[in-house]
């Protein structure tokens, strides 16, 4: 077996290896620096969500919950802003300010919903990012939520949150 190394100066070497995860080596740190970096400006997770929905203060951007109705009545994040996706294109600029930054979530992970709400408000001129884990990954942190009965919260999930401690330290 053999791993190829592409460097930032374009040198390719290729080392034989039986390691599956080095079966394709590491990208440069330069280009993993730059593929991390536009993640980051692509994606919010929950928890980063959350710190900044609770803050003092606007937290400088609006959420859009982009599930059908009876989705957005089983739960959705408090303060949230229902748009379907299927509504985006002729309801979000007159419910969105195009200078506010939006994060979309669906239901979670198995879900690219929330891609796709995000893909609409990009073409109409909306900055966005993906609230990775959606809503699935929110209540399994523990993060309260509305439901067509009124406000609840599940226990952490001790494989998603920390059980004894303010937040995960990442």
């Amino acid at each position: 077996m053999t791993t190829t190394t592409a460097t930032d100066s374009g040198t390719i070497t290729t080392t034989a290896t039986t390691n599956p995860v080095l079966r394709v080596a590491p990208a440069p740190p330069a280009t993993a620096a730059a593929y991390l970096a536009a993640q980051l400006a692509f994606h919010a997770d929950v928890s980063d969500v959350a710190a900044a929905l609770t803050a003092e203060g606007d937290p400088g951007f609006v959420v859009v919950d982009s599930r059908s109705t009876a989705s957005w009545d089983q739960g959705h994040l408090p303060g949230a802003l229902h748009l379907p996706t299927a509504l985006i294109a002729e309801q979000a600029e007159r419910l969105l300010d195009k200078s506010v930054p939006v994060v979309t979530y669906c239901w979670g992970p198995g879900c690219n919903g929330a891609t796709r709400a995000a893909l609409a408000l990009a073409e109409l001129g909306f900055r966005v990012k993906e609230m990775l884990g959606g809503f699935e990954y929110w209540a399994r942190e523990g993060f309260p939520y509305e439901t067509w009965e009124g406000p609840a919260r599940k226990v952490p999930d001790p494989l998603t949150a920390p059980v004894d401690a303010e937040d995960c330290g990442c």
